[in-house]
This record gives C-alpha cells, sequence and structure tokens, in this order.
C-alpha cells in the first residue's frame, strides 16, 4: 500500500516536472527545475542551495572586455527645433577610470534625433573586473510597452503577446527584463483590464501610460490608477526614494528587497529608474548587492530606482540594428557577459519584459 501511493507520487512529480521542463518560453534545465520547484513549496530548499552553493565575486583584476565599446557613433541632427537630452558622462565608482567608463555612446535615433545612450561603469571600487551596463532613454522619442510572460503572470491580458512577434519589429528599439515571479514579487501585475495579485500601496512600481511613456513611483504616493494607465509592474520597495538611497537597503530583505540569496550578497541584478527630466534609466550587471545597483542609478540620476530581476538567468538587455531590414531588426546584447540569446523576445518568453518602440 505504501508503495502504491509512493510510486503514484513519483510518478505525479515526474509528470509535473517534465511539464515544466518542456514547457516553452526559455530556460536552461536548471532554471526550469528551480522554477518548478519554488511553484511547489520548495523555495526554502532552492534558496539553501543557493546560499550554499554561493561564491563571492573576485576583489581587484580588470574587466573582460574593454569599455570603449567602438560602437555607439551614431550621428544625430538637431532638426524641428527639438532639443536633445544629452546625458552627461558619469564618474566612475571605481578609480583611475578606464577608457570610454561612463561615456554614454549613442546607439539609437529616432527621426535622427538621439533616443538611446548606453555606457559602461565598474560595479564598484572593490570587485573591479566586473561591469555594469546602463541605458538612458528619452521617453519623447520612444514608447513603451509592457508583455506578460506565457507563465508568469500568464496570458489573456487583452491580446498583449509574451514575444515580440514579426508584425511589431519594426521600429524596435530596445527590450529589457521585468521583475521577480509575482508570488515573490510583493505587488501585482495590472495590463489592460486584467490583474494578477493584488497591485499593494507602498509598493515600488512601474506604470505604463496610453501615451507610451512610463513613470517610477511608489504606488499610492507617486502613482496609482487612473483612466491613462494601461500598465503596471509592481516589485518589492523603491531602492532609489526621492533622490537618496534608503539605508535600509540592504536589511529587511525578506520583506523588501528579495529573499533569494539577500539583499547584500553580490548576485546579477537589474533596476529602472526615472530622472528629474523624465528619461528612463535601465541598470543591469554582475557581482551588484541591492546597494551597489541602487548607487548605480542614483550616479546616473534616477531620483526614483527600483530594482527588478535577479540571478544571471532572468538579465537582458538588447538594443536592436535594423541595418537596412526595419522589419526584422537584429538584437544586440548590451553586456556580452549576460546568459541566454540575445533572441529571446523573437519566440514566445515564460517571463515578463518590456519592449520599446520608437514612436
Amino acid at each position: 500500500m505504501i508503495l502504491g501511493i509512493l510510486l503514484i507520487c513519483f510518478c505525479w512529480l515526474a509528470f509535473s516536472a517534465g511539464q515544466a521542463l518542456t514547457a516553452p518560453g526559455g530556460g536552461t534545465m536548471s532554471s526550469k527545475l528551480a522554477e518548478w520547484a519554488r511553484d511547489h513549496y520548495l523555495g526554502p530548499v532552492i534558496t539553501f542551495g543557493e546560499w550554499v552553493t554561493y561564491q563571492p565575486p573576485k576583489v581587484g583584476g580588470k574587466p573582460e572586455f574593454s569599455l570603449a565599446d567602438p560602437q555607439g557613433k551614431l550621428k544625430y541632427t538637431r532638426e524641428r527645433g527639438f532639443e536633445p537630452y544629452i546625458p552627461k558622462a558619469l564618474v566612475p565608482v571605481a578609480s583611475p577610470a578606464l577608457p570610454g567608463e561612463g561615456n554614454w555612446r549613442l546607439v539609437e535615433t529616432v527621426h535622427g534625433d538621439p533616443a538611446l545612450f548606453t555606457t559602461f561603469l565598474r560595479v564598484d571600487s572593490v570587485h573591479t573586473s566586473y561591469v555594469a551596463g546602463l541605458a538612458s532613454f528619452d521617453q519623447r522619442l520612444v514608447t513603451f510597452q509592457l508583455h506578460p510572460g506565457a507563465e508568469d503572470p500568464g496570458q489573456d491580458f487583452g491580446g498583449v503577446p509574451s514575444w515580440v512577434p514579426p508584425q511589431s519589429r519594426a521600429g524596435l528599439v530596445a527590450t529589457f527584463n521585468g521583475g521577480f515571479k509575482l508570488d515573490s514579487a510583493g505587488g501585482g501585475f495590472y495590463l489592460n483590464g486584467a490583474t494578477r495579485g493584488s497591485l499593494v500601496t507602498g509598493a515600488a512600481s512601474v506604470v505604463y501610460y496610453r501615451d507610451g511613456t512610463i513613470k517610477v513611483g511608489e504606488w499610492g504616493r507617486d502613482v496609482s490608477m487612473n483612466s491613462d494607465v494601461v500598465g503596471v509592474r509592481q516589485n518589492l520597495k523603491l531602492i532609489v526614494n526621492q533622490g537618496q538611497v534608503p539605508a535600509s537597503v540592504n536589511q529587511d530583505v525578506e520583506t523588501s528587497w528579495g529573499a533569494t540569496l539577500g539583499g547584500a550578497y553580490y548576485v546579477w541584478r537589474s533596476g529602472i529608474g526615472e530622472t528629474k527630466d523624465g528619461r528612463i534609466i535601465f541598470v543591469y550587471g554582475p557581482s551588484l548587492s541591492v546597494r551597489s545597483l541602487a548607487d548605480l542609478l542614483q550616479r546616473a540620476g534616477a531620483v526614483e530606482g527600483m530594482q527588478l530581476d535577479i540571478n544571471p538567468f532572468w538579465m537582458s538587455f538588447e538594443y536592436y540594428k535594423a541595418d537596412g531590414h526595419e522589419g526584422d531588426p537584429t538584437p544586440v546584447m548590451l553586456l556580452p557577459t549576460q546568459q541566454q540569446t540575445s533572441y529571446r523576445y523573437y519566440s514566445v518568453y515564460s517571463r515578463d519584459f518590456t519592449a520599446v518602440h520608437a514612436r
């Protein structure tokens, strides 16, 4: 009798795990198994395993690629009376600065005007071989579209697909990853009138508006629901709040910054922020604590900022080069060290993400 029950349980587990491993949406076998385990009340086991196997990043050293990226030499024209936002060079965290470090490179224009700049900074003054990628968007030239993940939060959001289909690729400027799985995000997901989870007062939120702009802030204080809102993605608490990095940024890990490996651990992390002049900043990279991620967002000018996803597999930032093929642009990874293919959003994807298009 007991043997029969055990056999049934084993068969069910094998079937359930097999479904997870064969589900569309990208992912390595290990990442899919970890996601399946978290979905089946084994999250503490996975977190413990991550803690046991955690290896602190090495101290010192030099990056494995040049920060003086030869790309990003697009020319722009000042036409139509448009006054572009040209972000100022950033002072590196580590010194002395490496060639090109902190210098913004123009990588995308819209109607000849500068829409997207990128740069590189070492993550801090101690772990000097690790590099973060930073991007700055001019919202007057681009629009932001929230896409649901096929598995999290699922589909049925007014027809918005869990990928960027061929008919939507013309004018594609960039894509970047979303936040934690909703059961760990401390907030909800809203798109086109449908909600998964609950929108939580006080949660860090990216709000998507009908005019294609977005705003980053605290739900209920800086941003709230109104008729112009088409999407909301919440994730934990603000890590840059009214221009300041909270003193507790690496504390209260379970409730504020995410349980996996803790806020003070150095892992791949990503974040998004908004500057005083309305530009959108995205930061991601390896060997980042929540504090160092917040510091980079603040250094890039963000007055409100939030962490998105963490751990290497889910990190992504791609910009797109048409090169004469406007309907099928080629994705280019900002950081050559990011995992998984740059084409990840050209097929059904399991997690939510944002696509940025030319206006």
